[in-house]
């Protein structure tokens, strides 16, 4: 099983955004982004629409067209962004239903059930106390900062 990278990307996107921002370029193509990332512009594009639905990103049409932040860096959570980009829990339970029978498969869903609530309700909390602007400054090398 592989792991999804949504979150991921989501952010990569708008810490390069933001360090754009922070050197006088506001607007950005999916194309410059996606050089960033190093993945096709049509991820990004994905991306930025669900970024743009949780009203962190805008675009531009027209002359001068492409992407832009419109939300400070210091104002968006990693939990806002993950809401954004993210529908499915961390972990997820088995797809049908274990053999109830089997005193494991009784019981296994209410033990996990349990320790997901747990850790996710750990997660949301580190994600709500990490923003973008965090991010961006544990990205940097000294030198670039």
């Amino acid at each position: 099983m592989a792991a999804n990278s949504r979150l991921t990307v989501a952010v990569h996107v708008l810490v390069w955004m933001a360090l754009v921002r922070d050197r006088g370029r506001d607007v950005v193509t999916s194309e410059q982004i996606a050089d960033s990332v190093h993945t096709n512009p049509v991820v990004i594009r994905r991306c930025l629409g669900a970024l743009r639905k949780a009203g962190l990103v805008d675009v531009r049409h027209g002359a001068g067209a492409g992407w832009r932040l419109i939300r400070e860096p210091e104002s968006i959570p990693l939990s806002e962004v993950r809401q954004a980009v993210e529908t499915e829990p961390l972990f997820g339970l088995h797809r049908g239903e274990p053999n109830q029978r089997c005193p494991v498969g009784a019981g296994i869903r209410p033990a996990l059930e349990q320790v997901y609530n747990g850790v996710e309700q750990a997660a949301r909390r580190a994600l709500e106390g990490t923003s973008i602007a965090d991010v961006l400054r544990e990205t940097l090398a000294p030198g670039e900062r």
